[in-house]
C-alpha cells in the first residue's frame, strides 16, 4: 500500500543535515526544502516526522495519520500548512480544519494565533492571513432577545423570523415591523469591507460584530470564502443539509483536515439518517392544515405570488434557489446537480397540488407505522410500495424537500421552526428517492427496552459511511484523517471507500516510560474478570471489579477515571457495590462522582471532580465509554493518574440497525462482523485510555480490566504507542499483582524529572536536529501500513 516515493529515503537525510535542517537562530525548520516557522523552543521527534509526511501530502492526495495524543499534532499541522500556503499560494489556497466540539475548535484557533504572533515576531511583519472559527447561530448570535434562547433550533427559528427576505421587505414598507438591526447593518456595509487580517475565535467575532454593529454569524459565513484557514465542525462538510449551505463555495485547492477522526464513519452515517415516530406524523398533520389555510388566504389576497412561484418552478430549481441565503434555513439533503437543473414535476408544481401530495404521503407513512412486527426493506422496494398503494412516483418525492422550501418562502411563514416535522418528512422523501444503495428502511413496532408499549418508529438508516464523505474526497485535492486512536489504519480506507497516498502510525518517543498499560484478568480468588454477557451478573466478578477500584484508590494519588461499557451496566454494578459495602470503603479514600445522561449534571460532576483533585482530597469519576467524558475531555496531569476500563466496550449488538450495517459491511467491503465489532470496541477503549496521557511530562496508569483484552485480536487493534508498552508480564494480572505494578510505576514517576533528561531523546533542540544520527532516529518513528 506504500508508494515508493512516499517512504522517506535515508539518502535524502544528508540533504537535511548539509543544508542545516534547522536554521536555529530563526527557529526555522527545513521540511523537504520548505521553510517552516515553529513557535516553540523545542520540538518532539514525532512532530518532525509527522510534518515530513504532511509535506508529502499537502497537494498530492489523501492520507490517514495516527499520532499519539499529547504530542503536539495541531501545532505541527498548522505550522506546516501555513508555510505551504505561504510558499505555494496557488497550490493550497485554504486549510479547512474540522474538529468535533467547540472547546476543540477554540484550542486550534489559539494555536494558530500563537503561530502567527511568532511569525510576526521573527520576521517583523504581519502575515496577510485570515483565520477564523465558524459555529452555529446559537454560539455567535449577539441579538439580545434571540441569543437568550437556550436551544439551537429556537435560535435558528427566531433568527429566520427576523432576517427572511420577505420579513425584511415588510420592514422596509413598515419600519415598525420586526427586523434584526445587526443583519441589516451587515447587509448594508459588511459585504463591502472584508474582515481585517488576523485570527478570530468565536468571542473575537462577537466582539468585532458588536463594535461594528454587524451580525457575527453571517459575517463569519461570508468571510470563510476568503479566509486562509477555517476551523469548524465536521457537520459543515459531512452533513449534506448543512454542507450545501455553508461549504458549497470552498475552493478545490483546499487541504481538509479531520482531527480526532476515529469516529468519522459514525458522523457520516448519523448525518444521513432520519427517524420518524407517530408523534412526528401527528405534528405534520397540524403543519399541513396551517399550509392549507395560508395558501387559501394568499389566494384570496395575492394570487399573483403563487403564479410567480409556479413560473419559477417551471424554469427549474436553480432559479427558484436564487432566493436570499437567509431564507434557505433548512437546506435540502444533497441533490445531484442535474436534478437541480430540471423543472419541478408538474404534479407538485401548484401549491395546492403539492400539499395534497404531502397529505397522501403522510397517510401512507401512518399506515406503515401500524405494524405489529419488525419490517426491513430497501429504498427501491419502499418506493415500489408507495407507488402501488398511493400512486406516488419517485420523481416528485425527490423534489419534495426543495419544493417545501420554496412553498415556505412563498407563503412567508415567519416562524419556520414550527415546521420542522414536515421538513423532516420532506427530507426523508428526498433521501429515500435519491439513495437506492447503501441505505435501509427499518420499521419497529416498539422500543426493544420497553417491548410492552407500542411505540412505532421508522428509521431511514445509512449503512455506508462513504456516501456522505464521497463529495469531500472528490472535491478537495487533499483530505487528511488524523487522530491519536486510528488503529488498525487499513479499515478506514475500506469503510470510507477512498485510496490514501500514505497511511502512517507514529510511535511515542519517551525519555521515561510515562504510561503503564496493564491487563487485569483475574481477581485474587482466581475468578476470571470480564464484562461479557454470561458473567455480567456474577457476584464474584462484580466484587472483584469493586476491589480493583478500592485497591487502586488507595495507591493512586489525585484523580482516577473509570469507564464502564454502558449506563445500565454502570448502574447495576454501582448498586451492587453499595449493597456489598464496597462503595463506603472507596469513599474513605476518594470522593465519588458519576457521569449521567444529563449534560448539566455531568458538567457539575466534572467541575466538582476537578476541585477535589485540586485540593488534595482525590476523586474518582465513574463514566461511560462513548459518553461525553470519554470523547472530548482531557484529564491532564493530576486530573487523571489512572484510567480503568471495566470490560470491553462493545456496542449494543442487538440493535437491528447495527445488524443491517454489519451485513452491508460484510457484503460490500468483505469486513467480517466480528472484526468490525472488535475494531469499534477497541477504538473506544483506546479513546478512553488516551484521556490519561496528554503530554510527555504527564504520566498515568492504563488498567484494562477484562481478560479478553489479552487476546491477540483485541490487543493488536490498540494504537501502536499503547501496544508497545504492554509487556508480556502485564498481560494477565491478579488484583494484587496489578497493585504491585502500579506502586512500582508510581514510585518511578515520583523521581525528579527535568527537561534536561528529555533532551536528545524525546525533546530535540534546533541544533540537535542538524545531526544525521538524530535524523535517522526520526526516520524510524513512522511505521507505514
Amino acid at each position: 500500500m506504500v508508494q515508493d516515493g512516499m517512504r522517506r529515503s535515508s539518502g535524502s537525510l544528508g540533504f537535511f543535515a548539509s543544508s542545516s535542517a534547522f536554521l536555529a537562530h530563526r527557529k526555522l525548520l527545513n521540511i523537504d526544502g520548505l521553510l517552516v516557522y515553529f513557535p516553540y523552543d523545542y520540538i518532539y521527534p514525532e512532530q518532525y516526522s509527522y510534518m515530513l509526511d504532511l509535506a508529502d501530502l499537502s497537494g498530492l492526495g489523501h492520507g490517514v495519520l495516527e499520532m499519539p495524543s499529547g504530542t503536539g499534532k495541531t501545532v505541527s499541522l498548522l505550522s506546516l500548512i501555513v508555510a505551504y500556503q505561504k510558499a505555494y499560494p496557488l497550490e493550497v489556497s485554504k486549510l479547512i480544519y474540522c474538529s468535533r466540539t467547540v472547546p476543540e475548535i477554540e484550542k486550534v484557533i489559539e494555536e494558530l494565533r500563537k503561530l502567527l504572533d511568532f511569525h510576526e515576531k521573527q520576521t517583523g511583519e504581519k502575515l496577510p492571513f485570515l483565520g477564523l472559527a465558524l459555529s452555529s447561530r446559537k454560539n455567535l448570535c449577539i441579538h439580545p432577545e434571540v441569543s437568550a434562547f437556550r436551544f439551537g433550533k429556537e435560535v435558528d427559528g427566531k433568527c429566520f423570523s427576523l432576517t427572511a427576505s420577505y420579513v425584511r421587505a415588510q420592514h422596509q414598507r413598515d419600519p415598525s415591523a420586526p427586523s434584526c438591526r445587526f443583519f441589516e447593518e451587515f447587509e448594508a456595509h459588511g459585504r463591502q469591507v472584508p474582515l481585517p487580517y488576523g485570527v478570530y475565535n468565536l468571542d473575537d467575532l462577537k466582539a468585532y460584530g458588536r463594535q461594528k454593529g454587524w451580525c457575527p454569524y453571517f459575517l463569519a459565513r461570508y468571510s470563510i470564502l476568503h479566509a486562509n484557514i477555517v476551523v469548524y465542525s465536521y457537520h459543515y462538510l459531512l452533513d449534506p443539509k448543512i454542507a450545501n449551505l455553508v461549504s458549497k463555495e470552498l475552493a478545490k485547492k483546499s487541504v481538509v483536515v479531520f482531527d480526532e477522526a476515529h469516529n468519522i464513519d459514525n458522523v457520516c452515517i448519523d448525518s444521513m439518517g432520519v427517524n420518524i415516530t407517530r408523534k412526528t406524523l401527528d405534528r405534520c398533520q397540524g403543519n399541513i392544515a396551517t399550509l392549507q389555510t395560508t395558501i387559501q388566504k394568499i389566494k384570496d389576497t395575492d394570487a399573483q405570488k403563487l403564479k410567480e412561484e409556479y413560473r419559477r418552478l417551471v424554469e427549474g430549481l436553480k432559479e427558484a434557489n436564487i432566493a436570499r441565503e437567509t431564507d434557505v434555513y433548512m437546506a435540502n439533503p444533497v441533490l445531484p446537480d442535474e436534478v437541480l437543473q430540471e423543472a419541478v414535476p408538474g404534479s407538485i408544481r401548484t401549491a395546492e397540488h403539492f400539499v395534497g401530495f404531502l397529505k397522501r404521503f403522510l397517510e401512507y407513512l401512518k399506515s406503515r407505522l401500524r405494524v405489529h412486527h419488525v419490517v426491513q426493506e430497501s429504498p427501491p422496494s419502499f418506493l415500489k410500495d408507495v407507488f402501488e398503494k398511493v400512486c406516488i412516483e419517485r420523481k416528485p418525492l425527490q423534489f419534495c424537500a426543495e419544493r417545501l422550501q420554496s412553498l415556505l418562502r412563498t407563503l412567508e411563514i415567519a416562524d419556520i421552526s414550527d415546521f420542522s416535522p414536515i421538513t423532516l418528512i420532506a427530507n426523508f422523501a428526498t433521501l429515500v428517492s435519491t439513495y437506492s444503495k447503501g441505505c435501509t428502511i427499518l420499521i419497529e413496532p416498539f422500543d426493544d427496552r420497553t417491548p410492552t408499549i407500542a411505540n412505532p418508529i421508522l428509521h431511514f438508516s445509512c449503512m455506508d459511511a462513504s456516501i456522505a464523505i464521497k463529495p469531500v474526497f472528490e472535491r478537495f485535492q487533499s483530505v487528511i484523517i488524523t487522530s491519536g486512536t486510528l488503529s488498525p489504519l487499513d479499515i478506514y480506507p475500506k469503510i470510507l471507500d477512498f485510496r490514501p497516498v500514505t497511511m502512517a502510525t507514529f510511535t511515542m518517543t519517551l525519555a521515561r516510560t510515562c504510561l503503564c498499560p496493564m491487563i487485569v484478568g483475574r481477581g485474587n480468588d482466581q475468578v476470571a474478570i470480564s464484562s461479557k454477557f454470561e458473567t455480567r451478573e456474577d457476584i464474584a466478578v462484580i466484587r472483584n471489579y469493586g476491589n480493583l477500584l478500592l485497591e487502586m484508590s488507595a495507591v493512586v494519588p489525585d484523580g482516577i477515571v473509570a469507564f464502564f461499557t454502558s449506563y445500565s451496566y454502570m448502574e447495576n454494578i454501582v448498586a451492587s457495590w453499595y449493597e456489598q459495602g464496597i462503595l463506603e470503603n472507596i469513599q474513605r479514600n476518594k470522593l465519588l462522582f458519576i457521569e449521567t445522561q444529563d449534560g448539566a449534571e455531568t458538567s457539575m460532576a466534572l467541575e466538582k471532580y476537578q476541585e477535589a483533585c485540586e485540593n488534595g482530597r482525590g476523586a474518582i469519576l465513574l463514566s461511560v465509554a462513548r459518553g461525553k467524558v470519554s470523547e472530548g475531555i482531557d484529564f491532564v496531569h493530576h486530573y487523571g493518574r489512572a484510567v480503568i476500563m471495566f470490560g470491553v466496550p462493545y456496542v449494543y449488538t442487538q440493535s437491528r440497525i447495527l445488524k443491517a450495517r454489519l451485513e452491508y459491511l460484510r457484503d460490500q467491503f468483505q469486513i467480517r462482523e466480528n472484526d468490525f465489532l472488535t475494531f469499534d470496541a477497541m477504538r473506544h477503549a483506546a479513546q478512553c485510555m488516551g484521556r490519561a496521557i496528554r503530554g510527555k511530562t504527564d504520566y498515568g496508569l492504563m488498567v484494562f480490566a477484562d481478560k479478553r483484552f489479552a487476546r491477540a485480536d483485541k490487543r493488536g487493534k490498540l494504537p501502536r504507542w499503547i501496544q508497545e508498552h504492554i509487556t508480556d508480564a502485564n498481560l494477565n494480572l491478579t488484583l494484587d499483582e496489578a497493585v504491585q505494578v502500579a506502586k512500582y510505576f508510581l514510585r518511578q514517576m515520583a523521581q525528579p524529572f527535568r527537561k534536561e533528561d528529555q533532551l536528545g531523546l524525546s525533546l530535540l533542540t534546533f541544533e540537535q536536529l542538524q545531526s544525521e544520527e538524530t535524523l535517522h532516529k526520526v526516520q524510524e518513528i513512522a511505521h507505514y501500513v
